[in-house]
């Protein structure tokens, strides 16, 4: 009767770990990792600051999703923008995060394909603050609901 008692004992303990343990499993799993950039294009600016969008900026992330970094991205324009609101929105959907070694290795074929180094794309970088204004830069990362 005692092993009896002990064996029911253990069973139910047993069952009680495991609810516990099915009670605090998460209902969400962690996904690809967003990046937006909120945009203000200064007037007069807009045509040009597309077109570099439609070059190098489209290439880099084009040459990202061939190499399996970024799934997707999209720009995206606001209808009626409000002052202090973007007119453009960049959206960027990563596979993952990328490791310093792994971004470093990535930026530098980045450069080669883009014909740049540093120097080059600090300076382009500048001449692009007079086509537009960061408003905001975000990031998440996407919760996939189960």
């Amino acid at each position: 009767m005692k092993n009896i008692k002990m064996a029911l004992l253990t069973s139910i303990l047993a069952l009680s770990i495991a609810t516990s343990t099915a009670a605090q499993e998460s209902s969400y799993s962690y996904g690809t990792v967003w990046e937006a950039h909120g945009i203000h294009v200064l007037p007069g600016q807009f045509e040009n600051y597309m077109d570099h969008l439609a070059g190098s900026w489209k290439q880099i992330y084009e040459y990202a999703k061939k190499e399996g970094h970024v799934v997707d991205y999209h720009v995206l324009a606001t209808n009626n923008a409000r002052k202090g609101e973007p007119d453009l929105m960049l959206v960027i959907e990563y596979k993952d995060y990328m490791k310093t070694a792994e971004y470093q290795a990535f930026q530098k074929k980045i450069d080669e394909l883009l014909a740049t180094n540093e120097r080059k794309a600090d300076k382009e970088y500048g001449e692009r603050e007079n086509m537009r204004e960061t408003l905001s830069s975000m990031q998440f990362h996407e919760l996939d609901l189960k």
